[in-house]
């Protein structure tokens, strides 16, 4: 019996990303499949219905969950959309395990195989999958141009008639790969750039995409690439050396995030009035709290001349190359799940074993399981 890849359309508001577009659609062929399309789900990112030729297309949302064997997403299904899933069902998309804890309990009890893209481990073999990092390659590339957009003054260098206009200074916070995209965007626009984050090992391609390093004598190496939570020593320490170079800035760009909780503040409102008037902060952290204190989510503040954008959903803002991108990683995934058009699951694969959130009926990441074994 042929599995059914069904591929609704995103409801949560500003989404405009979809998980399959059509130029993948071969190559899901190639693995034995049924690719089921919920009309409309590309419209938003570029692709209409007639580009999806080898897709069947469905009527509502109701009716392909009825029917597929497998099923994709960017965001995280509602409760009611979840409580809809086929029992026994795969679902594939980022499914934020730190906090859905309402879905993750429906998914449990309809029985639902649940790989969360966020918990794709950072191993080699598994980079063609992460969609974080290209997500976050997205995300670092769109800051920078909206620090652009947002600040009164120009990046490059300008040498006119007029006089020569000097480069802007920007600052960037968190080398991830948010972080180490917004380093090459902004050298790309011609601003002199200084770099900063806690893991050393980050310094090197700071340094490799042009710009200096921030040393703060603070480093915190965390397992699976990221960083780990500072003490209240470390933080002031961090605080007291950024806060010079912050004040100096045009713009900053701070991506800083530990996964599961919610972002270290890392910019005070006291720093926030020694920047110069028209400087501009975009916080990339704003949805999960924000690196600064003024942060809002969804919003742009002002407060003593500075703007303070907290954006959402930075990578819907490029639907195109954002869908493109994460339906290669679900591609990839579909991969190690697909053989000779059965669906086969290897918990002894780690890739597989470390994104599964839940399956028959248990909760298989363990601070989730804790979490809310905890609560009851």
């Amino acid at each position: 019996m042929t599995i059914k890849i069904g591929v609704p359309k995103e409801t949560l508001e500003g989404e405009r990303r979809v998980a399959v577009v059509p130029s993948i659609l071969k190559q899901l062929g190639k693995l034995g499949v049924e690719v089921l399309l919920e009309q409309g789900a590309g419209v938003d990112s570029g692709f209409a219905d007639g580009d999806y030729e080898d897709a069947t297309l469905v009527d509502g949302a109701d009716a392909l969950y009825a029917q597929a064997d497998v099923v994709l997403k960017v965001q995280p299904p509602s409760v009611e959309e979840a409580a809809k899933l086929k029992e026994g069902s795969l679902l594939i998309g980022f499914l934020a395990p730190h906090q859905s804890d309402e879905l993750i309990k429906v998914l449990q009890q309809r029985r639902v195989t649940a790989l969360a893209m966020e918990l794709v481990p950072r191993i080699s073999r598994a980079q063609s999958i992460d969609a974080l990092s290209s997500q976050a390659n997205i995300a670092g590339y769109k800051a920078v141009l909206m620090a652009a957009n947002l600040s009164p003054r120009l990046f490059p260098m300008l040498t006119t008639a007029a006089g020569t206009i000097r480069p802007a200074k920007v600052v960037v916070i968190g080398a991830g790969v948010a972080g180490l995209q917004a380093i090459a965007t902004a050298r790309r626009l011609g601003a002199i750039v200084e770099a900063y984050d806690v893991r050393s090992a980050t310094k090197e391609q700071c340094e490799s995409l042009g710009a200096r390093f921030i040393e703060t004598g603070v480093t915190a190496e965390g397992a699976g690439g990221y960083a780990r939570e500072l003490t209240e020593e470390e933080k002031a320490q961090q605080a007291r050396v950024l806060a010079n170079h912050i004040a100096e800035a045009d713009a900053v760009i701070s991506t800083a995030a530990v996964p599961g909780r919610p972002a270290p503040k890392i910019i005070d409102t006291a720093t926030v009035k020694r920047m110069k008037r028209g400087a501009v902060i975009v916080d990339l952290a704003a949805e999960t709290g924000g690196n600064c204190e003024l942060t809002r989510p969804g919003a742009t503040v002002e407060h003593n001349g500075v703007l303070i954008h907290g954006p959402r959903n930075v990578p819907s803002t490029a639907a195109v190359h954002a869908s493109e991108m994460y339906a290669r990683n679900l591609y990839n995934l579909l991969t190690l799940l697909i053989k000779d058009g059965q669906l086969t699951l290897d918990f002894d694969d780690e890739v597989i074993r470390d994104s599964c959130l839940t399956h028959a009926g248990e909760i298989r990441h363990e601070p989730t399981r804790q979490r809310l074994q905890g609560e009851n």
